[in-house]
């Protein structure tokens, strides 16, 4: 018995496999999970946060797109679009507030005078 020979099942004919076009997850959803994960993961490492955030607006504006593409028929990656978009955001928070951060600590002569101190001492301890 072939798919079309089937009898109908709850008022619509059966369909054949060649019948049906599989879904297909939006590249710009990977792409927005993709660069999501690598802006967190340099703006984790202080020292590539300038590159997070440049990663997490990039994140940002490619899952704006693959918001808009996952609404299309038989695309899907809207989970994995949302994914990206928190992680671009979040990475992009991150790194703002640690740039804001150090950019405070070295217009503060006080901490920068302490920690040259400290590091003279390392320098004295080491040699």
């Amino acid at each position: 018995m072939t798919a079309s020979s089937e009898p109908m099942r709850g008022g619509a004919p059966a369909r054949s496999r060649a019948d049906r076009t599989p879904a297909k997850t939006s590249t710009a959803a990977t792409f927005a999970l993709v660069f999501g994960v690598s802006a967190l993961i340099c703006v984790l490492t202080a020292i590539l946060a300038w590159a997070g955030i440049i990663l997490g607006i990039i994140g940002i504006i490619v899952g704006i797109f693959g918001l808009r593409m996952s609404a299309r028929p038989n695309v899907t990656g809207r989970s994995v679009t949302i994914g990206g978009l928190v992680l671009s955001i979040i990475a992009l928070i991150l790194g703002l507030v640690f740039i804001a951060g150090v950019t405070t600590f070295l217009n503060n002569e006080g901490a920068v005078d302490r920690l040259q101190q400290q590091v003279d001492d390392l320098r004295s301890q080491v040699s």
